[in-house]
């Protein structure tokens, strides 16, 4: 049995049917923007939904904004937000499910409510910074000491925009002359890979921070869609915790980004930033002016000092020395009289006290001379009765083994030649036997 089967312009027909219900007309739908492009007026794009943990798509909708309501849309957003309708952005859409039979289903807008996309932005700028609060780091940069003259300047710009021209001019033909020096440190200010190629810039800087005073990064004017790059948490955290004073310039004045939350300053323009530091060095040039000021009065002050009383020193040079002269004169006989009355008081008693201790001395001396001549007479008396010419006076004695004093017989071997000193002379002998002294001897 054969199955039949219907055409599919029916089933679209049919598809269509279902999805014509009142509740799916005029929906508010929020979505991320893909691939947004203009087409003889219109506005073709993809709606996608992205699972907030993983980044991947989850739900995806081909939609579009006929000319016919564009022009409205577009001008009442680029009013509100500063910025077009471009991918990137989330969005807050008004539209009505649209199936066409030969390009299926989409999703055509008729409204979107700017305050949702600047809501979302703002909202997403506040969790990066209390996060940054919550990590202890979101001053970092911020309370770091500028030195007092920042002239070293670390450039992170997209080479040749037109900002990074801006800047380079203002800094290089400013009117107090200061004398800069940058270098550029290349990234892209735009798109996906801004944020990873501006910290590629920064750690750049970091591995070389002795060679600079600062940082600035800048950016010109542009789409308020292109700076969304900017509010990226891991740049901010770069910045935050940068070792070196960092200048933002992204913009315009109503431009903001996380950056400007977390630098040590915040200017309008690249432009601005430029300025800014010009100004900070005429404060130290003034300053360095001031102080060559007053360094000049004051030595100018204790010159004209030295001057006048180097005249008054001069004018009395004429009738000072004899002055002195004589007052030195004047001194020295008062001096002598009186040194001749007090020599003759003070002199005669000590005279006096000088021969009594002269003959102190004297009496002292010989009975100290007396007992000690005794006491030597006493010592050799002593010394003569015990030496050994004594002992052998008295009919001892001395044997002698190659000169020295024999006092033990055991510890010689027969045949050993001897030699005996006694009072008078001396004589050899030839060791035959050897005694043993017995117990009463020993």
């Amino acid at each position: 049995m054969s199955r039949q089967g219907i055409t599919l312009s029916r089933l679209n027909r049919a598809i269509a049917g279902i999805l014509s219900r009142p509740e799916l007309t005029n929906v508010w739908v929020v979505a991320e923007l893909m691939d947004v492009r203009l087409n003889r007026g219109h506005c073709y794009m993809e709606l996608v939904e992205k699972n907030p943990d993983t980044g991947s798509i989850e739900a995806r909708m081909r939609a579009a904004i006929w000319a016919s309501n564009y022009l409205r849309i577009s001008s009442e957003f680029l009013r509100a937000t500063g910025q077009q309708i471009a991918t990137g952005l989330k969005v807050l859409v008004c539209g009505t499910v649209n199936y066409h039979p030969a390009y299926g289903l989409s999703l055509v807008i008729s409204d979107i409510d700017p305050s949702y996309t600047m809501g979302e932005a703002e909202r997403k700028r506040r969790e990066i910074l209390e996060r940054l609060a919550r990590e202890g780091v979101i001053n970092d940069n911020r309370s770091l000491e500028w030195p007092d003259t920042a002239l070293r300047i670390a450039i992170v710009s997209a080479p040749g925009a037109a900002g990074y021209g801006d800047f380079i001019n203002q800094i290089y033909h400013n009117t107090p002359c200061l004398r800069f020096t940058t270098r550029l440190f290349p990234a892209l200010m735009q798109g996906e890979r801004t944020a990873p190629t501006v910290i590629a810039a920064l750690e750049a800087i970091a591995a070389e921070s002795d060679d600079w005073d600062c940082v600035v990064i800048i950016r010109g004017g542009g789409a308020t869609s292109d700076l969304q790059a900017f509010d990226d948490y891991n740049l901010a955290l770069n910045v935050a915790q940068f070792p070196l004073p960092v200048i933002v310039g992204i913009g315009h004045e109503r431009d903001v980004t996380v950056l400007d939350y977390v630098a040590n300053m915040r200017v309008k323009t690249p432009t601005a930033a430029a300025e800014w530091l010009i100004g900070r060095g005429e404060e130290a040039l003034s300053l360095l002016q001031t102080l060559g000021t007053d360094i000049f009065h004051a030595a100018s002050d204790r010159i004209a000092g030295a001057r006048t009383q180097l005249a008054h020193l001069q004018s009395a040079l004429g009738i000072a020395p004899a002055a002195a002269m004589e007052r030195a004169k004047s001194r020295l006989n008062r001096a002598a009289g009186t040194l001749a009355g007090v020599g003759a008081r003070r002199i005669s008693p000590e005279f006096m006290r000088l021969s009594q201790t002269l003959r102190a001395i004297a009496t002292a001396s010989a009975n100290i001379l007396s007992r000690q001549r005794d006491s030597l007479t006493a010592r050799e008396s002593l010394l003569k009765a015990l030496s050994p010419e004594a002992t052998l006076q008295r009919g001892y004695s001395i044997t002698l083994h190659d000169g020295r004093a024999v006092t033990d017989a055991s510890t010689l071997p027969p045949g050993t030649r001897l030699t005996t000193r006694v009072a008078r002379g001396s004589f050899t002998s030839t060791l035959n036997t050897i005694t043993e002294p017995d117990d009463a001897t020993a």
